[in-house]
């Protein structure tokens, strides 16, 4: 069994744990949350992480779509040539 003075001891640690849980960033995120409205100015960071994002990959697919069409070229240019395709001679 745990003495008195031990339950004291445990006690107040568990509350000094709760109090801080409750009051650092952890209690401060969960009362954001549950506060419903976030505050404006994480609205607007949020926006602009979506913005950056959204750009970053729009110029990704413009790169993507660049050499898609340089290859689509240069088979259009490989089959409006025309003739037999090169080939390997069967002695070599």
């Amino acid at each position: 069994m745990i003495s008195p003075p031990g339950e004291l001891a445990m006690f107040l640690a568990m509350g000094a744990g709760a109090i801080g849980l409750l009051f650092g960033p952890i209690g401060q995120a969960v009362a954001r949350r549950l506060g419903g409205r976030p505050d404006a100015d994480e609205v607007q960071a949020e926006v602009e992480q979506v913005n950056e994002r959204v750009t970053t990959e729009v110029e990704d697919l413009r790169v993507r779509l660049a050499e898609v069409e340089e290859r689509l070229d240069f088979a259009e240019r490989l089959l409006a040539r025309g003739g037999e395709p090169d080939q390997i001679s069967k002695g070599a």
